[in-house]
């Protein structure tokens, strides 16, 4: 039934009636991706301050010889703290903030899959980064660097909490992380403007769908590598500690497992601003659409082969070291295949200048510079003989900031008036770029020449008599140059804010949809979904911005104060469920400050918290769901146009399911982390010898009841479907998951003594995985049962019983590699 329509004002102001935030104490309920999005942005911007007040304070160490400005002891927290800020909480969330406040306005949705998660996963960045900040703050900050090499980072070499509050303090804020991985995957695929099949999605969205799954590949070998390290030094589980069966260079490979994609996560949504911005200058398509999508994906692929690349002066073998060599050779094509796009594109073009444009040209003068650099360190004599020195100071910062500080200080420019809806007032964001450009060179390019003559990186002092004064003094001016700088893009923001005169809609002329709405955009984003039928980088938003005001388009009307968007095929983009979001909640708040208190209670080792706080986690995750989805099927759903479609509850392919299977995806790959250990210390670790334990008959009952649960939920899940109660069935499962959860956990208990031996340490791990996945399975499978008896299930939706079948079926799935290795590491000797 086609809604009756209403004056666009009328419109504006029912929508936002549904999606607004209320004012005061309610701003700490929003959901809502545009608040959400600044928030991430600004508090990124905070940390950036931080990180580069830490910076000031290290040049000025390292202004002249034998400086003693700083001592040894705070210098390393210093520069540990650095790295650790611009890193972990100023670049990734930078570009987190950014694609939860764009993509949902670039690809025609209301908001993102998961608000609330959204929220949660703000919620743990800012506790998460604090825990950090105020430590620092209290002379606890981590010292061993920002990478925490073992030994050092151990509890031999670094008593105290210092490393603690890194291992723990990240681990929060990598939550952040892979659930904004999650939310951008499935918001990309199932939640743009209908007709928006993916070749024709703005490339920006490619960008960050690429992104966004290195993200959920990349982070779980660091967050395992954080776990195992902090139960070593907690609980004295030998991992790590080469007399006892572990090995320290465990460590670099699951750090950089995760350290060399992350420059290309950190490079990639960067490119994906380039690629936005310079078309729009140069008043032309893209050119080599297609090609910089390939690009894209193969640096993605590459880069996960380009770990060992960080630790060529380790021991490893020499056909490792050529394979690694030429696969970091390698990564240089799809690079300058997406340089050279850009290149066209502006040379074919009419490009117009202006402030944007300023910083993506420092991007092709400082990026490239480091791209050669790199290529230079790839090599591995050249490698051998520049490692650990401030020539790869030079080099990373060359790609870490031109490949990312110039093009979102682009983006900022570009995306301010969305932001505002206002125009820059005073011209001091021209000196501030060249302050940023020549205090930037100044500071880097001379580090080239320190690094080859010798000056080692992590050092705090260093003696008169080397050559390294002046060049260090340039550095360190112009590193205070560069600061001047950045104060001045500060200032300029805040006098845009405050002072800036009302500009036009679309102020570049530009043809993406973020432009086809109101700036500053209302709270719902669009007053009614368009219809794409071309390339959404080559769309008049002028033109499209007075319709969609009008409601003449899909879902162009208020509804039950619903917040509904669409759902659409992920191929071809065609409409094919209503998406209901939930509201505003303060339940995201509350998740993560019970998150927190976990979190905290194992950095002061006030362990008996711990346990209180996890059932508190899970007793309010479970809380979220409670009033979500529909006790009756609602069948197809008005979404203008004539057409109509089922709520997402009562299809199969909805984001939930598809979230479901993501972050299945990035706990398998965190398990596949803990068998390469596993298996990396059987091979090559130090002192693996004498006999070990046998394995006991513990699995095998795991096994047997697991694919018991397995079983039961397919049944349940048919039965539903047959219109028959699956109740006793899920029941049943969820006893069988339990268990499992209690025979591995009573594999764990018989271990003996796990400090011992390696061996057996990695058994405990193995058991404790199994265990904890087990107990997942058995709480959705019991909540699926909850659900069915409070009448959110029926046989249309039936998500909570394909999502038992899931987890059952992945938690027996990772016992058979579990007992497989615990088998092998019997046989292979170990315990002392």
């Amino acid at each position: 039934m086609s809604q009756d329509p209403i004056s666009p004002v009328a419109l504006h102001k029912a929508l936002t009636r549904i999606w607004a935030t209320p004012p005061g104490w309610g701003r700490l309920s929003a959901v809502n991706h545009t608040i959400l999005g600044k928030r991430f942005m600004m508090l990124a911007l905070v940390f950036f301050t931080i990180g580069g007040v830490l910076a000031m304070l290290i040049r000025a160490q390292l202004a002249t010889s034998g400086s003693a400005f700083i001592g040894p002891e705070l210098y390393n927290q210093i520069f540990t703290m650095h790295g650790t800020v611009m890193m972990f909480l100023f670049a990734i969330p930078m570009f987190e903030g950014l694609a939860i406040y764009m993509l949902p306005k670039m690809l025609g949705a209301r908001d993102l899959a998961f608000p609330r998660m959204t929220a949660y996963g703000f919620w743990c960045y800012l506790f998460g980064g604090m825990i950090l900040i105020v430590a620092m703050l209290l002379g606890y900050a981590p010292n061993a660097g920002w990478f925490m090499y073992t030994p050092l980072s151990s509890g031999t070499y670094t008593p105290g909490i210092n490393a603690d509050v890194w291992l723990l303090g990240i681990t929060f804020v990598e939550i952040s992380a892979i659930t904004a991985a999650v939310e951008i995957i499935v918001t990309i695929l199932k939640m743009r403007a209908p007709g928006m099949s993916l070749t024709r999605m703005p490339i920006f969205g490619w960008y960050m769908l690429v992104t966004a799954t290195m993200m959920l590949i990349g982070f779980p070998p660091l967050i395992l590598g954080s776990i195992l390290l902090e139960m070593e030094r907690a609980f004295d589980l030998p991992y790590f500690d080469p007399t006892r069966g572990g090995d320290p260079l465990l460590w670099q490979h699951l750090f950089w497992l995760f350290g060399h994609p992350e420059v290309y996560i950190i490079f990639l949504p960067a490119a994906g601003v380039l690629s936005t911005i310079i078309p729009t200058f140069a008043r032309r398509p893209l050119i080599a659409y297609n090609a910089i999508i390939i690009a894209i994906v193969a640096m993605a692929f590459l880069s996960f082969g380009l770990w060992v690349h960080h630790m060529f002066t380790v021991g490893i073998p020499h056909l490792a070291l050529a394979f690694f060599s030429a696969a970091s050779a390698l990564v240089a094509i799809p690079t300058a295949v997406q340089i050279f796009a850009w290149i066209g594109t502006l040379a074919s073009g009419r490009t117009k200048f202006d402030v944007p444009m300023l910083y993506v040209i420092g991007f092709f003068i400082v990026f490239v510079c480091g791209g050669l650099t790199g290529v230079m360190l790839a090599m591995v004599p050249f490698n051998t003989q520049a490692h650990d020195s401030y020539f790869v100071v030079a080099h990373l910062h060359y790609v870490l900031v031109g490949g990312f500080v110039f093009p979102m200080l682009a983006a900022l420019y570009y995306w301010l008036p969305h932001f505002t809806g206002r125009t820059s007032v005073y011209r001091l964001s021209i000196p501030a770029f060249w302050l940023i450009l020549i205090g930037f060179n100044l500071t880097f390019f001379l580090m080239h020449l320190t690094g080859l003559m010798g000056m080692p990186r992590r050092i705090s002092t260093y003696p008169s008599n080397w050559g390294w004064d002046w060049l260090n003094l340039l550095s360190s001016v112009g590193g205070f140059l560069m600061t001047m700088g950045f104060a001045l893009v500060l200032v300029d923001i805040i006098m845009q804010f405050r002072f800036g005169r009302r500009g036009a809609q679309n102020p570049w002329r530009a043809s993406t949809l973020e432009w086809a709405m109101p700036t500053p955009p209302p709270d719902y984003n669009f007053a009614a979904l368009p219809a794409v039928t071309q390339r959404a980088d080559q769309l008049d938003p002028d033109v499209l911005a007075r319709s969609l005001a009008a409601g003449e388009g899909y879902l162009g009307f208020a509804r039950a104060d619903r917040q509904e968007t669409l759902g659409v095929d992920m191929m071809t983009g065609m409409p094919d469920q209503v998406i209901i979001l939930p509201q505003r909640s303060f339940l995201p708040l509350w998740t993560a400050l019970a998150t927190g208190v976990f979190f905290l209670g194992l950095l002061f080792k006030i362990y008996w918290i711990v346990p209180p706080a996890a059932v508190g986690v899970i007793a309010l995750f479970l809380l979220w769901p409670r009033a979500l989805g529909a006790r009756r099927n609602m069948g197809p759903i008005d979404i203008g146009q004539g057409e109509a479609v089922p709520a997402d509850g009562e299809v199969e392919d909805n984001v939930t399911w598809w979230a479901s299977r993501a972050a299945v995806a990035a706990d398998a790959t965190l398990y596949a982390s803990l068998l390469f250990g596993a298996l990396y210390l059987a091979v090559v670790a130090p002192g693996w010898d004498g006999p070990a334990p046998a394995t006991n008959w513990l699995p095998a009952i795991g096994l047997a009841t697991a694919f018991g649960a397995s079983v039961l939920a397919r049944r349940a899940r048919r039965l539903n479907q047959a219109g028959d109660s699956p109740y006793r069935w899920l029941l049943g499962g969820a006893a069988l998951a339990g268990l499992t959860a209690l025979a591995c956990v009573t594999g764990m208990v018989l271990l003996g003594d796990a400090t011992t031996h390696a061996n057996l340490a990695l058994r405990f791990a193995l058991y404790a995985y199994c265990a904890i996945h087990a107990g997942i399975a058995m709480l959705i499978m019991a909540h699926a049962a909850w659900r069915w008896r409070e009448g959110f299930v029926s046989a249309v939706r039936a998500t909570d019983l394909r999502l038992s079948v899931l987890w059952t079926d992945y938690a027996a799935l990772a016992l058979l590699p579990a007992w497989a290795l615990m088998v092998l590491l019997a046989r292979s000797g170990g315990a002392a």
